[in-house]
């Protein structure tokens, strides 16, 4: 395997994250206070948000906001991640593109999710917070978070996806290493979850029904914030750290990406890579370069999705978020890229899909490991089955660049790697996986009760 890598020095951690939504033509609509019906303002967010993470979610202003020096010092451990460009992966499709991906898997937890969790812990701590609770799906934010909180001293409560919980018992075991409790959800500990569990007995979970449960453990309990790993603006803030890196690394490799492609989920790792190269398009430098969002076709809120005010969660604790949503009671079916079965997008990505500004393509299961064991074989990285979802997607743009006989730039964010994994590539390799699709008459009903977004 041939590799070609761009590699970073210390000293080139970027010193600021990039707020998008300064630069935005149009800004997203305004969260709604699920009470008052009323714009959301910082200090309604602040009971259960830090002050600080709580003031970045509303901050349409500042272009640029400050890393604090305690969370650069981590971000040193393992940043500046690698840019790779794809060689093997090239040569194994025979494509005159040019492929590179940044290599978020080599963190200290295997995802870019310590982008925030460092800088959300370190906030709380700041402010003198004693506990701290969260939700997770596939278990790579619930890990990030638990090293984050151990590392600053602060008691944590995971509430993983029931069904995640049982499929990758060895992302609980991380979490627990670290000293964190990790509860399967739905669970009988809060109102929500035991609401849930009497109507639906056998339910698997969802992320909306763990962030219930989480938004509630951190609302009754004293000294305690709740923590979030995607969506909401501030954590795609602290992800561009990402994109900011990789602008360099284009840089030294001397191309700029035509294509620019992560999984979405929430979109907290597509938010850190495209975010800081939309900026360009915007100003009308760089006009032609294409943002791909790549989801599951089972959990298809961009491409199938409504506009509309819907909550983040499933019993209704968050504010209204305008979002592209599949509805906030939608029940996804068990994939193994846990990290994506969201019901929703955030309201950046909302609303930049609605402006025309990115795109998104939604990716069977079965197409996400076939493109992940071509990576794997021609890279030597496994990874994870959400970031599979990315490497479909590039698969299939370098194969139009066959196609059409065009040499385009490719670029696409390897979020996380899948040795923690490998119980879905035995079930794949065992032919015991299958595709799962939901149908617009489906989405309809679950979202005929959800205002539209003017």
């Amino acid at each position: 395997m041939e590799t070609k890598k761009f590699l970073l020095n210390e000293r080139d951690i970027p010193l600021q994250w990039y707020n998008v939504v300064a630069d935005m033509p149009a800004k997203p609509a305004p969260l709604i206070h699920p009470g008052t019906k009323q714009p959301l303002k910082a200090e309604d967010l602040y009971p259960l948000f830090s002050k600080a993470a709580a003031d970045q979610e509303l901050n349409f202003t500042d272009r640029w906001i400050d890393i604090p020096d305690e969370v650069r010092e981590m971000y040193r451990i393992w940043r500046p991640t690698p840019l790779v460009r794809a060689t093997g992966l090239e040569k194994l499709l025979n494509t005159p593109a040019h492929i590179y991906f940044k290599n978020e898997s080599v963190s200290p937890v295997g995802s870019h999710k310590l982008n925030s969790a460092i800088a959300q812990a370190y906030y709380c701590k700041r402010e003198g917070v004693t506990n701290i609770t969260t939700e997770t799906g596939a278990g790579q934010w619930g890990a990030a978070l638990s090293l984050a909180a151990k590392h600053f001293g602060l008691e944590l409560a995971v509430y993983m996806v029931k069904i995640s919980y049982e499929q990758k018992p060895y992302r609980r075991s991380i979490m627990q290493t670290y000293g964190a409790e990790v509860i399967a959800s739905p669970s009988m500990s809060t109102r929500a979850g035991r609401a849930i569990i009497t109507e639906r007995p056998n339910y698997q979970g969802s992320l909306g029904t763990a962030i219930s449960e989480a938004v509630e453990l951190a609302t009754s309990t004293p000294n305690c914030k709740y923590v979030l790993g995607s969506v909401l603006n501030h954590v795609a803030l602290h992800q561009t750290v990402i994109g900011l890196e990789a602008e360099k690394q284009m840089e030294m490799a001397g191309e700029y990406p035509d294509v620019v492609i992560a999984c979405f989920g929430g979109g907290s790792n597509f938010s850190g890579l495209a975010f800081p190269f939309l900026r360009h398009k915007f100003s009308g430098e760089r006009p032609s370069t294409i943002f791909i969002a790549a989801e599951p076709s089972s959990c298809p809120k961009l491409t199938m999705g409504e506009f509309r005010y819907d909550f983040g969660d499933e019993a209704g604790y968050t504010p209204l978020i305008p979002m592209y949503t599949l509805g906030h009671n939608f029940s996804p079916a068990n994939i193994h890229a846990g990290g994506l079965r969201y019901h929703g997008a955030g309201s950046i990505i909302s609303q930049l899909k609605h402006d025309g500004l990115i795109d998104a393509v939604d990716v069977d299961q079965l197409d996400t490991f076939k493109a992940a064991t071509m990576f794997a074989r021609s890279e030597g990285i496994i990874p994870a089955p959400e970031s599979s979802h990315a490497i479909a997607a590039a698969v299939s743009e370098a194969l139009k660049c066959k196609v059409e006989g065009k040499a385009k730039t490719i670029l696409f964010n390897l979020s996380g790697h899948g040795l923690i994994d490998m119980t879905a590539y035995d079930r794949y390799f065992a032919n015991d996986l299958s595709n799962y699709h939901v149908t617009k008459e489906e989405i309809a009903e679950n979202t005929k009760q959800l205002e539209k977004i003017l």
